[in-house]
């Protein structure tokens, strides 16, 4: 029987990494680099905690063996994962804009 779910896994994997793990960096470098305002660092203590359950998330489901819960995983990692990226590059974006 093929492994239906091997895609998915590829795919959260990689957009954890592109769109979890890189962004929060580079806002975290910006921050620290005193390039953007430094109000933006409050919205690390809420990405930070997004992108690290999105990664266990993915992590756990890509190693498990049951297909529907490691999908539901995927699924919610991907979830997380989209809502970090809300937060942190949205947030970055609308403070840069309101402080001018």
């Amino acid at each position: 029987m093929p492994d239906t779910l091997r895609p998915l896994r590829w795919w959260a994997g990689l957009a954890v990494v592109f769109f979890g793990i890189l962004p929060a960096v580079m806002v975290t470098l910006l921050v620290t680099g005193g390039h953007t305002p430094g109000s933006v660092g409050i919205l690390l203590i809420g990405g930070i905690p997004l992108v690290l359950a999105g990664v266990v998330l993915a992590l756990r489901g890509m190693t498990g063996d049951d297909a529907e819960l490691a999908a539901r995983r995927l699924h919610l990692s991907m979830a997380l994962i989209a809502g970090a990226d809300v937060l942190l590059l949205g947030g970055n974006a609308l403070i840069r804009m309101a402080s001018g």
